[in-house]
């Protein structure tokens, strides 16, 4: 039987820009009443049990995720996993009843029934393998952005969370926030009419400093510390010798080996609102230009990520856009939308981290973890916008493992729009170049190089 991974909602067939206001209030007023309901034989817990969870990854972002989930009162916290000891030792001292692993591995294995969900909150090659086996025992998972390091793990972690009929969700903790669940809804509304372009921006002062690497990669390493595994973190990815500083525990996002870049990174983030609000599908194409200094430097593209992207994607249209295909940019670094984009706010004040969209009848301006604005002001000052629930994230996901709702970014929805995300890393590769992109064949059609970026090779012993 074929596997749907599309959710199962219809994009509009009227033309949203003959809504009338009467009929746009009245959808508004509606909004977020009806949730998406658990299909039926979807596995969760039963409804007054506790949710037994186990915490992969408990340094940096792990420490937030856990806390999160420690804050929902039906989660018990029973088992905790870092390749870093100090990291688990931490942990464990908030939950020392948790049972302690160095290895997932051993945690998956050791643990059977004792756990119903997990989280994984590693560095990005490690997100598969991880949340993949954990699926195939039967685990609900919560992973964090981007899903997946690669375009074929994306699309072999999905298939099997729809499979397996687990509840998924994805670490875009912004999806759930006011800003991005108003957004979604003015979009499908019709609000600024139909869409003509989308415009991404992630230039937030200090972002790319993690990725600020001029490499080559240093050529002799040393002992890792005592405290560290360091074979268990290399994990699926070549064996690299430790470097103190540069790879564990921040700068791993910077090296191709470990981390997707600053738009695999944040662009999940930035990318949520725009690709459920307008009910978008697998691009057509793909297209980037990078920094000039990484592209002109054979050693650092062997290694590292650019640290300035502008990536195009188009997109087949619907009915919430305007032409038959959309066409949706990603700036970051030194890249910056359009000047007279930006004007349309205000070049001084532009959100450095955030989407506008032009309409047929205004634009939509939402700064990441904000509001929607829509302008020009003076039309749509007295504008009333839609009601949506407030939820935490976490707890939505937690509430959908013992029977609740559909989760927010669960897989079936996110997987395709990490696939869309991570086909632009594909492209930050081979810059100046169009990839025309067939996504049921999952393949380029037009160049083999790109193809073989979709997938990698994992190192020996660490195969899934």
């Amino acid at each position: 039987m074929k596997t749907t991974l599309e959710p199962k909602v219809a994009v509009p067939s009227v033309s949203v820009s003959s809504l009338s206001r009467r009929r746009f209030l009245r959808w508004s007023a509606m909004a977020g009443v009806a949730p998406l309901v658990l299909p039926s034989g979807l596995l969760s817990a039963a409804p007054n049990s506790k949710l037994c969870h186990a915490c992969i990854g408990t340094g940096g972002m792990g420490v937030a995720d856990m806390n999160e989930f420690m804050k929902h009162p039906k989660v018990e916290i029973v088992a905790l996993c870092d390749v870093d000891a100090q990291n688990l030792a931490a942990a464990a001292h908030k939950v020392p009843s948790a049972r302690q692993y160095r290895d997932w591995r051993e945690l998956l294995a050791q643990e059977g029934n004792k756990v119903d969900s997990l989280n994984v909150t590693v560095p990005d090659h490690m997100h598969f393998p991880i949340a993949y086996r954990a699926i195939q025992k039967g685990k609900h998972v919560y992973v964090q952005k981007p899903m997946c390091h690669d375009v074929a793990e994306v699309r072999a972690l999905t298939r099997e969370a729809v499979k397996r009929k687990v509840v998924t969700q994805l670490g875009t903790q912004m999806a759930s926030g006011l800003g991005d669940m108003v957004t979604v809804q003015l979009l499908r509304q019709g609000a600024i009419g139909q869409i003509k372009h989308v415009y991404l921006t992630a230039n937030r002062p200090g972002a790319v400093e993690q990725y600020r690497l001029q490499g080559p990669r240093p050529p002799k390493g040393e002992e890792p510390p005592a405290h560290l595994q360091w074979d268990y973190w290399i994990g699926t990815a070549p064996m690299r010798p430790y470097v103190p500083g540069i790879y564990h525990p921040v700068k791993w996002r910077a090296w191709l080996d470990f981390g997707t870049g600053w738009s695999g990174d944040i662009g999940c983030h930035i990318f949520d609102a725009v690709w459920k609000g307008l009910y978008l599908k697998a691009p057509k194409s793909v297209y980037a230009r990078v920094q000039e200094s990484w592209k002109n430097s054979p050693e650092r593209r062997a290694d590292t990520w650019p640290q300035a992207n502008h990536i195009t994607w188009v997109f087949p249209g619907n009915a919430l856009t305007a032409e038959k295909e959309l066409t949706v940019e990603w700036f970051d670094g030194e890249f910056y939308p359009p000047r007279e984009i930006m004007a349309m706010y205000s070049v001084k004040d532009y959100p450095p981290e955030s989407m506008m969209l032009i309409g047929t009848e205004g634009s939509l301006l939402m700064e990441l973890g904000r509001g929607p604005l829509l302008l020009p002001d003076a039309k749509f000052r007295e504008f009333k916008k839609p009601a949506v629930p407030r939820r935490n994230h976490y707890h939505h996901y937690v509430d959908a493992c013992l029977g609740g709702e559909m989760t927010e970014s669960h897989f079936a929805q996110t997987g395709p729009m990490t696939e869309a995300i991570l086909l632009g890393t594909v492209a930050v590769q081979i810059p100046e170049t169009e990839l025309k992109w067939n996504a049921s064949a999952m393949r380029f059609t037009n160049n083999q190089e790109a193809n073989k970026l979709l997938k990698r090779k994992y190192r020996a012993g660490w195969e899934v």
